[in-house]
């Protein structure tokens, strides 16, 4: 079976294991990799950059180094290809349970129960939860959103189009990395330097491809471009920036501004400010993110799966037309 269809197989029913399943509340691969990371850290850390980068090529070329291994295993098999993707996939992407947190946030906040929201919002983001009025946690579930959209769901789906098993295993390997090791605290300054910087590399297209999507899939597909080439740039992450913008835009809200993680207070610039209104607890801001993002997500599934099936086609054409005017020349 050809790796294009392989891959739009896999993928698919990984997709649809996470919408059915959603992640394993014990014994997560993702979390197995976090506590290999954590002791690999032990071993390795010191305040500087050389350690720090030998600790992300360890971890990540480990990831990576597994997924190949894994996709050599059962190459001569298909259906065994196919299993292999669909369990890789769902075990890197998280939307399903983005959307479960998302959700269980704003019914709290529906309920006016603002420390139940507090309460819930760390495991969706990092910011500091008693820092935060209603509507302030309602804007950080919107953010994360739109920023885990990129980097659960649609970022993983571009690099196992490009490189299979090992591009799903490694890119979430570097995302987990960076969200690990890779912010600016004292002890992490230098030693997350190295996994921060190939998280931006590795997140680049994911990025731009979520809000190209959102573009596409929002209510608003002018105010999603407008907020885009305003905004976007401003924002102090290369990816995040892009995608938080088209969201504001298709949604119709501002996002970013004042906010807070472990003590650290950031003035990020607000995105679609001149258009769009404060986001509100108790509306349905946030059932609108999740819905927009379930649906960013499916399209990258057809995009990821049609363009790999497009280039392994035009690879055969190539090499079919190379042996044809070898044999005429």
């Amino acid at each position: 079976m050809p790796a294009g269809r392989v891959f739009a197989y896999g993928a698919a029913a990984g997709l649809l294991g996470d919408l059915l399943l959603g992640d394993p509340r014990r014994g997560h691969p993702v979390a197995a990799f976090g506590r290999a990371a954590g002791a690999v850290e032990r071993v390795l850390w010191r305040d500087h950059r050389g350690w720090g980068a030998l600790h992300t090529a360890v971890c990540a070329g480990g990831a990576a180094a597994v997924g190949t291994a894994a996709a050599h295993a059962v190459r001569r098999s298909p259906a065994a290809r196919v299993a292999l993707t669909g369990a890789a996939t769902w075990a890197v992407v998280g939307g399903t349970s983005l959307a479960r947190e998302a959700a269980a946030i704003g019914r709290a906040l529906e309920a006016g129960d603002v420390e139940a929201a507090r309460a819930r919002l760390p495991h969706l983001c990092g910011r500091d939860p008693q820092a935060l009025d209603a509507d302030g946690v309602a804007r950080a579930v919107v953010e994360s959103v739109a920023e885990n959209t990129s980097d659960a769901v649609v970022g993983a789906l571009v690099w196992g189009a490009v490189a299979g098993v090992p591009g799903l295993l490694g890119f979430r390997a570097v995302n987990t990395l960076d969200a690990m090791v890779g912010h600016r605290s004292p002890r992490y300054r230098r030693y997350g330097w190295a996994s921060a910087r190939l998280d931006d590399l590795a997140g680049w297209p994911g990025a731009r491809l979520t809000a190209v999507l959102t573009t596409v899939a929002g209510g608003d597909p002018r105010g999603a471009v407008r907020a885009w080439r305003a905004d976007a740039a401003q924002h102090p992450s290369p990816n995040a920036g892009p995608v938080e913008a088209t969201f504001a835009g298709a949604l119709g809200v501002r996002l970013g501004g004042t906010l807070s993680y472990g003590g650290r207070v950031e003035h990020r610039p607000v995105l679609n400010g001149a258009a769009g209104r404060a986001v509100r607890a108790g509306s349905d801001d946030i059932d609108r993110a999740v819905r927009l993002s379930r649906r960013v997500g499916w399209l990258a599934l057809g995009v990821c799966a049609g363009a790999r099936l497009l280039a392994r086609g035009a690879s055969a054409s190539i090499r079919e037309r190379g042996v044809t005017k070898g044999r005429t020349s």
